[in-house]
């Protein structure tokens, strides 16, 4: 099964939370109610440093994932 790179999740639990979920490497889920992201990943120091600089593009296509989404229920 071929995933898309990002999906939306939420959780009756958390009313107030939006979920994405990115599935490509480094997999990771973030709550865009406070910017929390929980990585799926196991990394050593090397990977760290490199993800750090990644980090901040990663967020910003989530958070553009769901703008495009939200605009597709609007319409």
């Amino acid at each position: 099964m071929e995933l898309p790179k990002f999906i939306l999740g939420d959780n009756t639990d958390l009313p107030n939370a939006i979920f994405v979920i990115h599935t490509e490497f480094p997999r990771f889920i973030i709550n865009l109610e406070d910017d929390e992201v929980e990585w799926l990943e196991d990394f050593d120091q090397h990977d760290e440093k490199e993800l750090l600089g990644e980090t901040e593009n990663l967020i910003e296509e989530a958070s553009q994932f769901y703008d495009r989404e939200v605009s597709r229920y609007d319409n």
